[in-house]
């Protein structure tokens, strides 16, 4: 129970035009398809941060396993979010030893994704674990509480992405397949539903 998996999904979906964690995948929502595998990852406590449209969401997404939190200053970036749900977590459980950042619109995430961080993080001490896809790194990512005062000092725009390319020497990676496959517009939106 020491790695809290933290589900960001207080985006107003500006691209999108509506929001996208309500969008339907197989019968569930974007969201819901997150957090059911998130749920179903090593017994691992979850958070889920809301910001825009957040009553809407949480009406479709009652689930008293999921500790939801309301991220009132959304409109100011990605790092409040990352803030509000770290801070969440501390408060709940001082000794949780790591978070695992998602996103609400990485389709193709399994169970396996968030317990192959955990693992990597334990087999190799690294305290950031990357999700590896399509030539890049990035969500969902495990960070070692020696991280958490830095992920708190985050502000704006800036994401989690910044401490990777700070501590790159303390940076280790899973393959996540399908990784690179969010939903940010229309097109993604159709171009996933074809694909069912």
């Amino acid at each position: 129970m020491d790695t809290t998996i933290i589900i960001l999904a207080a985006g107003n979906s500006s691209r999108m035009g509506t929001p996208k964690q309500l969008l339907d995948y197989k019968g569930k929502t974007l969201l819901q398809t997150v957090i059911d595998e998130a749920l179903t990852a090593n017994n691992t406590p979850l958070t889920v941060v809301l910001g825009a449209n957040a009553e809407e969401i949480l009406a479709k997404h009652q689930n008293n396993q999921v500790n939801f939190i309301i991220n009132k200053d959304w409109e100011s970036g990605m790092a409040s979010g990352i803030v509000a749900g770290l801070s969440s977590v501390i408060e709940k459980n001082d000794k949780t030893q790591s978070i695992i950042i998602a996103v609400a619109d990485q389709v193709f995430i399994k169970m396996s994704t968030f317990n192959n961080l955990i693992e990597k993080h334990h087999k190799t001490g690294k305290n950031m674990i990357a999700s590896g896809y399509a030539g890049t790194i990035g969500t969902p990512v495990l960070f070692g509480k020696v991280y958490f005062d830095a992920l708190l000092s985050l502000k704006g725009t800036e994401g989690a992405k910044k401490l990777l390319k700070q501590y790159p020497q303390d940076v280790e990676t899973v393959v996540f397949e399908g990784g690179e496959i969010d939903i940010d517009t229309e097109t993604d939106y159709n171009n996933l539903i074809s694909q069912q």
